[in-house]
């Protein structure tokens, strides 16, 4: 068996080194090994630590330090807040940054850095205030590192194997989110650290999983670093003309649009930005008091089409990324449509599960007491199942597409998902949570590779970082509409009955999957 094992990856190899040659005979951009690939995402596995430990632990250290439902969503806004502002700025430094580090990889390093001490900070957090605090510096340095590493993918890999590029990041965010998701359990069932704490004192089994959280990313991150070496930006244009003449097909841009289609969008944003401000000011005890970042949202996306309409297309900076925001390419727009309404309940599940799941299954919100701890733990494990669920579902992403179009694999996952979180409500024994979570881990390995997959073969080599920034308003926006309004359907449909939350992620999930059906499936030479 070992003797047939070697000869296949002999084989393979001989192969890969075939195939490397014939590229570099026509200057196309040369395809990467398995371990090449795996070093490049590797990284990636580090920044899942902290969105993991985050994801499955900051409701809880909120809930311990005095916030209560209402207070949770207004406070996790943080995460979206700072990557509409964040991913496409680093996106954009990036695309035009060149040092001896690379082009990427400085800010891996930096964010990583941040981002860890952040970890260490975060459980010692003695009141909310600095919890919040924390929590904004960690997803602004979280979003420092891992916006360059999906633009990373598409700088290395020619696009017959951005796919598996994309399905390997998500297997490294599995990996990293399993082990990282269950770390307090761990430290609370396998090393005996105490899960429970007097009133307003976070567990030290939640302080040494963010201790450990913080070194593995740190060093994850330095993994990539030290592994992977960038192209320059000469040879990345010059594999973009050739593989643009091989296939006929340059690269989409959108059709920039007049100053009079910019002041008109503008200034209707504009005025219902204000006009919602001013209904919220006027029945603030009647309405959600997170509705204000609602209507300032909108009031500030309006401002932002209206300064784009004075600006010339030559100015850089950020100026750039305002006018590519509203340019985009019509593939991308179709894409944002579907990022939309999939990322939207998962913000949902991140803020929701824990309280849902103490109250609704544990029977208790009090913080201090061990049934809400037990609850707490096990939302953690179950975390950590639907990650478990998506390294199996990365892994069989790229061998399904081979028979099914992306976007018809990536409804029927997406599909999975709302399925997943709709059955919460019905469920009672909180052991058989763990069957829905396997279908939200085929959403979120979804959600993770196929968006980009398709995006990255539709946008130019130069603006990969900043498109791939903006990209992600889509990610942060749902999230900043879920921060907004959440509390208040929870509140006025389902008379504060949290785990009904679940059900609204789940419906959300299903028109996502009916949106991938305006997707157009690309098609290349190599495709």
């Amino acid at each position: 068996m070992c003797s047939g094992m070697q000869s296949n990856l002999a084989s393979l190899h001989s192969r890969h080194e075939s195939q490397t040659k014939r590229d570099r005979s026509m200057n196309r951009q040369p395809t990467l090994g398995f371990w090449q690939i795996w070093n490049m995402c590797f990284g990636f596995m580090g920044i899942q630590f902290g969105f993991a430990l985050q994801n499955a632990n900051v409701s809880r250290i909120f809930q311990t330090l005095g916030a209560d439902y209402n207070d949770m969503t207004i406070l996790w806004v943080a995460g979206p807040l700072t990557g509409l502002v964040v991913q496409p700025i680093i996106g954009y430094l990036s695309d035009n940054t060149w040092t001896r580090l690379g082009r990427r990889r400085p800010y891996f390093l930096i964010g990583a850095v941040l981002a860890s001490l952040s970890l260490v900070v975060m459980p010692n957090s003695p009141v909310l205030w600095m919890a919040a605090g924390t929590l904004w510096v960690m997803d602004a340095s979280i979003n420092v590192a891992m916006e360059p590493f999906r633009a990373l993918v598409g700088d290395m890999l020619p696009p017959k194997q951005r796919s598996l590029g994309f399905a390997m990041q998500s297997f490294f965010i599995g990996v990293g989110a399993v082990v990282a998701s269950s770390l307090p359990w761990m430290m609370s069932n396998w090393f005996d650290v105490s899960n429970t704490a007097d009133a307003g004192v976070i567990p030290d089994s939640v302080k040494y999983a963010f201790y450990a959280g913080g070194a593995i990313f740190l060093l994850a991150v330095l993994w990539t670093i030290c592994s992977t070496e960038e192209y320059s930006p000469e040879q990345l244009e010059q594999f973009q003309k050739v593989e643009d003449e091989l296939n006929n097909t340059p690269r989409l841009f959108g059709t920039l649009r007049t100053s009079q289609q910019f002041n008109r969008g503008g200034l209707i944003w504009f005025i219902l930005g204000l006009a919602l401000t001013l209904i919220v000011d006027s029945y603030i005890d009647q309405l959600d008091r997170n509705l204000y970042i609602l209507s300032i949202g909108i009031t500030v996306f309006g401002l932002l089409q209206l300064m784009a309409a004075k600006m010339d297309p030559g100015q850089n900076g950020f100026i750039v990324v305002m006018q590519d925001l509203f340019d985009m390419p019509t593939p991308m727009k179709k894409l944002a449509v579907v990022q939309f309404f999939s990322w939207f309940p998962f913000f949902v599940m991140w803020t929701s599960t824990t309280a849902a799941v103490t109250a609704f299954h544990y029977g208790t919100s009090d913080t201090s007491s061990v049934a809400f701890n037990q609850g707490a733990d096990w939302v953690g494990v179950l975390f950590s199942v639907y990650n478990v669920s998506a390294v199996f579902a990365a892994i069989t992403i790229p061998l399904v597409s081979k028979v099914l179009s992306l976007r018809t694999v990536h409804m029927v996952n997406l599909w999975l998902g709302g399925l997943g979180f709709a059955s919460f409500v019905i469920i009672r024994d909180p052991i058989h949570l763990i069957v829905p979570m396997i279908g939200v881990g085929f959403a979120w390995a979804s959600i993770l590779s196929i968006p980009y997959a398709l995006l990255s073969n539709v946008i130019p080599f130069k603006k990969m970082g900043v498109y791939m920034g903006i990209f992600n308003f889509f990610i942060v926006l749902p999230q900043i509409l879920a921060a907004s309004i959440l509390g208040l359907l929870v509140s006025s449909l389902f008379n504060g009955e949290v785990i009904y939350a679940l059900l609204i992620a789940g419906c959300s999930m299903f028109v996502a999957g009916l949106m991938t059906l305006r997707v157009d499936q690309p098609v290349s030479a190599d495709q």
